[in-house]
C-alpha cells in the first residue's frame, strides 16, 4: 500500500521524479487527475478547483471561507484515490492532507532559484526578467495560501519525511533515495495504517457532502461509525439533523451516524437601556 506525495516548486522535475518512481515500483502516478475527478463528482469547474488549491485567498474569501468548500472537494477526491494504495501523487497540496496518516512518504524536492527561472523561461518562452517575477510570485502565493488556510509554511521541513535538493544530485539519484526510503519498515503496509486512511477518506467525503450547506460541521469517524457535530440555534436542531442525514445517506462506508447538535448559546441582552 505504498503511497508517496511529492511536493516541489519545480513543476517539471516533480513530474519526472514522480513518473520514474511509479514506473519503477509499478504504481499509479497521479496529479491533475484529482482535479478532474473532483470537478466531475461535485459538478464544479476545474478552473475553480485549481484556483482554490493554488491562489492565496482574498480578504473576502478569508471572511467568507470561500475557498474551503472547493478544497474539501479536492481533499475528498485525493484521499479516496490514495486509500487504494500504490500511488505516487505529485502536486502542490497533497502533503497537507496526509499529515495525520502514517506510512505515507511525504517528499519535498528543492532546486536552485536559477534553475527554476530557467525552467519557467523554457516552458513559457518568456525572458529572464518575466520568468523571475513569476517564480517569486509563485512562492509568495504558496506561502500566503498555506499561512492563511492552515497556519503552515510549505517550506517547513517538519511537514515532510524526506527533503532532497536536486541542485547537485541527478534525477536518478533522487529516485533511488525515495525508493530506498520506501523499503524502510515505517513505510510498509499495516492494517492500522489502512484503517486510518479509510477513516480519513470517509471523513473527507462526508465533509465535502456537507460543505455547500454546513461547512462548519465537524466530522469524526472510526471504522465507519460517524459523529457529526454542530452547534445550531435550538430552533433549528431538528431541521439541520434531517438535512445532514439526507446529504450523507448515500455515502459508501458509513455504518452508523451519530448527531451531536448542541444548541448554540445566544447571549441575553436587556431590552431596556
Amino acid at each position: 500500500m505504498a503511497i508517496v506525495t511529492i511536493s516541489s516548486p519545480s513543476h517539471k522535475n516533480r513530474q519526472i521524479i514522480a513518473e520514474r518512481i511509479a514506473e519503477r515500483l509499478g504504481h499509479t502516478c497521479i496529479s491533475r487527475e484529482i482535479l478532474l475527478e473532483a470537478s466531475e463528482q461535485y459538478n464544479v469547474p476545474e478552473i475553480k478547483l485549481a484556483k482554490a488549491i493554488h491562489d492565496s485567498p482574498t480578504i473576502f474569501e478569508r471572511l467568507s471561507h470561500g475557498k474551503e468548500r472547493y478544497i474539501s472537494f479536492f481533499k475528498a477526491a485525493l484521499l479516496n484515490k490514495l486509500k487504494n494504495g500504490d500511488i505516487v501523487y505529485h502536486g502542490i497540496v497533497g502533503h497537507f492532507f496526509v499529515q495525520g496518516i502514517p506510512r505515507v512518504l511525504k517528499v519535498r524536492i528543492l532546486d536552485s532559484m536559477e534553475n527554476r527561472i530557467q525552467e519557467e523561461m523554457d516552458r513559457e518562452n518568456v525572458p529572464e526578467g518575466v520568468a523571475r517575477k513569476r517564480v517569486i510570485q509563485e512562492d509568495r502565493e504558496r506561502y500566503n495560501w498555506c499561512s492563511a488556510l492552515y497556519k503552515m509554511d510549505t517550506r517547513d521541513p517538519e511537514l515532510y519525511n524526506l527533503v532532497i535538493n536536486i541542485e547537485r544530485i541527478s534525477i536518478d539519484d533522487c529516485v533511488d533515495l525515495i525508493c530506498s526510503a520506501l523499503e524502510k519498515e515505517y513505510f510498509k503496509e499495516t492494517a492500522e495504517a489502512e484503517k486510518i486512511l479509510r477513516d480519513q477518506a470517509l471523513i473527507a467525503t462526508i465533509k465535502a457532502a456537507l460543505a455547500p450547506k454546513y461547512l462548519e460541521a465537524k466530522v469524526t469517524a472510526y471504522e465507519g461509525n460517524v459523529i457529526v457535530s454542530m452547534d445550531p440555534p435550538v430552533s433549528q436542531i431538528k431541521k439541520k439533523e434531517r438535512d445532514i442525514r439526507a446529504l450523507i445517506c448515500n455515502i459508501d462506508g458509513i455504518k452508523k451516524v451519530e448527531m451531536d447538535l448542541k444548541a448554540k448559546t445566544i447571549p441575553r441582552t436587556s431590552m431596556h437601556k
